[in-house]
């Protein structure tokens, strides 16, 4: 199972790929080879930050991937599911009622059963900022409309807000690591921002400032990308 699951994502992140090379003019087949590169690479190298977010988890009291603060939900489904199939012990009322409810999505033209699927086994944490951006997407629709842009103008807000916000995905992932680096390494090097900033008393506050500063870097950026009437339509970003 974890087989199948890894080469499905690794799938899925070429199909990826392809999709901005296409939208930037790649070239197909140079891609894929630095795809398989990239995958031989990040194999070797990505046993340390693995290493450096379990440790530091449990560091903190947690047991590690799984733990609350480490929650690794898919891989905890695709485990459920291997053990349910090797040691034949596979919850099938619970997987009739998924396939039941996928066809039910299909016949009521659901725009988005797969962010439907998501959200009923991620926590809700991570699934409202899926809620948060469909309502960055859809201020930024109704923009597009009052301003009355056609369809090359849209094609070109809808290319650079799916660039910028590949871009955010990208870098919450690495300051994911760096993050978990400095609580690893806290007790030699670094110390807590409570310790750096006197009067820290408030760091909701500021990551809901932060928050609505990158809500409106996608507003702002893609709408800014629109682009002359007369420009022809680039690429698009949805295949």
């Amino acid at each position: 199972a974890s087989v199948v699951c890894v080469a499905a994502a690794v799938a899925g992140e070429m199909l990826q790929d392809l999709k901005v090379g296409h939208i930037l003019g790649g070239t197909p087949w140079k891609m894929q080879v630095g795809d398989l590169i990239g995958v031989v690479v990040a194999g070797l190298l990505l046993f340390f930050p693995l290493y450096v977010l379990h440790f530091s988890n449990i560091k903190q009291g947690g047991t590690g991937f799984g733990d609350k603060a480490l929650a690794a939900p898919q891989a905890g489904l695709m485990a459920t599911l291997s053990q349910g199939i090797v040691g034949g012990e596979m919850a099938w009322p619970l997987v009739i009622v998924g396939i039941v409810m996928g066809f039910a999505l299909i016949l009521v033209k659901v725009k988005s059963p797969m962010l439907f699927a998501v959200g009923m086994y991620l926590p809700l944490e991570t699934t409202f900022a899926i809620f948060v951006g469909g309502v960055i997407r859809a201020i930024v629709d109704k923009m597009v409309a009052k301003r009355g842009y056609n369809d090359a103008q849209k094609a070109r807000v809808e290319n650079a807000g799916v660039l910028a916000a590949s871009g955010l995905i990208a870098g919450e992932a690495l300051m994911g690591l760096v993050v978990a680096a400095v609580v690893f390494f806290r007790d030699k090097a670094f110390y807590s921002l409570a310790e750096w900033i006197p009067g820290w008393h408030a760091p909701g506050i500021l990551a809901l400032l932060f928050a609505l500063a990158i809500a409106a870097y996608l507003i702002v950026v893609p709408l800014g990308k629109a682009g002359a009437a007369d420009e022809p339509a680039p690429p698009t970003a949805v295949m």
